[in-house]
């Protein structure tokens, strides 16, 4: 995502997979770990490693009488596994801004995944990647293009996992900053137990505006939320996902 100031809506309608904040982060992450201007912090790495396991999962062995959807499912729920695993290491708070970057970027591409095939059970549960146009109300992700990615984010993952042998001094490059004007609303959410979720839309505390548009400013350690009113908050309460995965990708 760039600087400067841009308006968008709120997502409606189907969405293709969104590989354009993937495209651009994985390149950079590369060039910064081949050049040795990244060696990632012990907390990077270990989140790397988490996200490996997912991507560089086998599917499991089935016999050849498995049903066809059987198949499916599991080729899906891999991909699912890859976004939640994701997303716990993102919304931790745990890593360096670049690795932020690059994990907010794995999630965006795969979040036709978030509710496919095991939707959340709540009805308060975030609904981010939810698409009409088939009989169930969810549009089938694009499987086939999901799975062609993972080559790739297994052998950048692999290195990120691997760059910081014991005793290597941690260097964190400087991550740009970006600013983005979004018209819409902002959940945030609670999971106080198994199965249950709470969700509370977020409001300006100076003049309880929820809709914006509200001007979004990110440096990866912490999301800023400015009203139409002037008041800029920091007290949002929201996790890098809520914000992030509704923005566009740009």
């Amino acid at each position: 995502m760039t600087s400067g100031h841009q308006t968008h809506g709120a997502a409606s309608g189907p969405r293709p997979l969104q590989a354009r904040a993937l495209t651009r982060e994985a390149g950079r992450a590369r060039q910064l770990l081949a050049a040795g201007q990244w060696r990632p912090a012990a907390a990077d790495s270990e989140a790397a490693a988490r996200v490996l396991a997912r991507l560089a999962a086998p599917l499991p062995a089935r016999r050849r009488a498995a049903a066809t959807r059987m198949l499916a499912t599991d080729r899906d729920r891999r991909l699912q596994r890859i976004l939640r695993t994701t997303l716990h290491h993102l919304d931790a708070g745990a890593v360096s801004p670049p690795a932020a970057a690059l994990l907010a970027a794995v999630a965006r591409t795969f979040l036709p995944w978030h509710a496919t095939p095991n939707p959340p059970r709540a009805a308060a549960a975030p609904r981010y990647g939810t698409q009409a146009g088939t009989a169930d109300g969810l549009a089938m992700p694009p499987t086939e293009v999901g799975e062609a990615l993972l080559s790739d984010l297994i052998a950048l993952f692999a290195v990120l996992a691997s760059a910081s042998p014991p005793g290597t001094v941690p260097l964190t490059p400087p991550v740009e900053p970006w600013q983005i004007r979004y018209a819409g609303r902002f959940r945030r959410y609670g999971r106080p137990a198994f199965g249950v979720w709470t969700a509370e839309t977020v409001s300006c505390p100076a003049c309880g505006g929820k809709a914006g548009p509200w001007t979004v400013t990110c440096d990866w350690r912490l999301i800023s939320l400015g009203c139409p009113c002037g008041v800029v908050t920091h007290e949002h309460g929201l996790a890098f996902s809520e914000v992030w995965l509704l923005l566009p990708d740009t």
